[in-house]
């Protein structure tokens, strides 16, 4: 594939955006097939299917925990890497990306050993029961060996899309999902090795995503390159890494926290079916957001080497794009989960139970999907431009503060049981949603008028 380069100091400002964020719409979208694909596979296993993929379910909390330190050094790291790159500083630029690495893999051993040695633990206390542990502990001891190529190929790609490299980028989560969609059913029906194949196939596949990042990353067609004098850490670095990434931390760590509030408050109310369901909807869900998430990533360093470079007035105009896509793209997709509810569910499970339990839930979980929108769009905003405090406070308000808690009251209430945790979401969407994009509009878009 050749590595076209955007230039993201010349041209229209939504031609660049969009050079970069559809091809990370499709790498998001790719980079779902990881998991989604296990799902679909799992959930079609004879005889063990449903509890199988209820089991991995129960995993996928530890997952998301992996995929929040990607956040913290990746998501931190590259605006900063953009923002120095936009005012012209290139030493600067690749010594955020090299310090960024070192936490990544250095993060990724810790987890390793820590996972494993309180996996089990860990999974009872996410909802497991004795007759879905088995599955659980299958997938997970496995998949822990590959948190490295997770934390490598996940956390330095976003280094690749601040420099321009959009189809580049994408080519790097290209190549572990297309493994992945053919390792799967390899291991898992032709080898017979189950859940334990799905996990192979996962790790197999991370593996050469990772392989191709660095190797991209330390080539000559790179214009900031991994270089080895850029990987001694630095303190000061370090923090503003930190300090811009634990937004995007915190974010995938509470929808962790959620996960597991979920589970076990489902245990208590409505047992391994629900359990089961909110599985599904998870996973309904990461397929619709994806393309969202995939178009504010890739707007990211767009606006902050634009904000590094002193044009504001593309700024402000990359905000008002982003919004008015991300707004109209999940007014639709709520549209479609409204009409066709049980095919979304019957992706990735068609036990007929599952699903008629799965319909009415599905359509509680994701009324008002349209207020995600505006969290994803205010979050980028204030991660693009540096706004660190604003960025972590939101993203602990929606979950932290309105879901998790809401997860375990609402059940109580008027004797709402299961549904009273499905209606956790859509509230919090709309309160979080708006209290972070009306503040995103009361502070950048003065500053940015101010500074032009």
């Amino acid at each position: 594939m050749k590595s076209h380069r955007t230039d993201f100091s010349t041209g229209n400002v939504y031609r660049n955006i969009c050079e970069v964020a559809v091809p990370m719409i499709f790498a998001q979208l790719l980079n779902l097939l990881y998991n989604v694909v296990d799902r679909i596979y799992i959930g079609r296993i004879p005889g063990t299917g449903t509890t199988a993929l209820t089991g991995v379910g129960l995993c996928f909390p530890i997952i998301t925990l992996v995929s929040a330190f990607t956040y913290l050094y990746g998501n931190g790291g590259s605006p900063l890497c953009a923002m120095e790159y936009g005012r012209g500083d290139t030493t600067e630029a690749e010594n955020y990306m090299g310090n960024s690495f070192t936490l990544l893999v250095g993060t990724g051993l810790f987890l390793t050993v820590l996972g494993l040695l309180i996996y089990k633990p860990v999974l009872y206390l996410f909802g497991a029961s004795d007759i879905t542990f088995p599955f659980a502990e299958e997938y997970i001891r496995i998949y822990l060996l590959g948190t490295v190529f997770v934390m490598v190929s996940v956390g330095m790609n976003p280094f690749i899309n601040c420099q321009g490299f959009g189809s580049m980028g994408m080519l790097t989560i290209l190549i572990g999902a297309v493994l992945n969609i053919i390792l799967d059913p390899l291991f898992i029906f032709v080898f017979h090795l189950g859940v334990s194949g799905a996990a192979i196939a996962t790790i197999l596949s991370q593996f050469c995503s990772a392989l191709w990042v660095f190797r991209f990353l330390t080539g000559p067609k790179a214009v900031l390159q991994l270089k080895r004098n850029t990987l001694r850490l630095k303190a000061a670095r370090v923090r503003k890494i930190l300090g811009l990434g634990v937004s995007g931390f915190f974010m995938a760590f509470t929808n962790s926290l959620v996960q597991v509030a979920c589970n076990a408050t489902l245990q208590i109310y409505g047992g391994d079916l629900y359990v089961g369901v909110m599985t599904v909807l998870n996973s309904v869900r990461d397929i619709c957001t994806m393309p969202v998430q995939g178009f504010t990533n890739g707007a990211s360093p767009v606006m902050s080497f634009n904000y590094g470079e002193g044009a504001y007035h593309k700024v402000r105009k990359a905000i008002g794009f982003i919004t008015a896509a991300c707004v109209t793209y999940t007014m639709l997709m709520w549209g479609l989960l409204k009409l066709f509810p049980a095919f979304f569910i019957r992706i990735f499970n068609d036990n007929p139970q599952l699903v008629k339990t799965g319909i009415p839930a599905l359509h509680i979980y994701f009324f008002g999907f349209c207020f995600m929108a505006l969290q994803f769009t205010g979050q980028s905003i204030f991660v693009a431009l540096g706004k660190s405090r604003y960025a972590t406070f939101f993203s602990l308000l929606r979950k932290a503060i309105i879901v998790v808690p809401l997860t375990i009251l609402l059940p109580r209430v008027a004797g709402l049981g299961t549904d009273g945790v499905f209606w956790a979401e859509p509230i919090s969407n709309l309160l979080g949603g708006c209290a972070c994009f009306i503040t995103m509009l009361l502070t950048v878009l003065p500053e940015l008028r101010q500074k032009n």
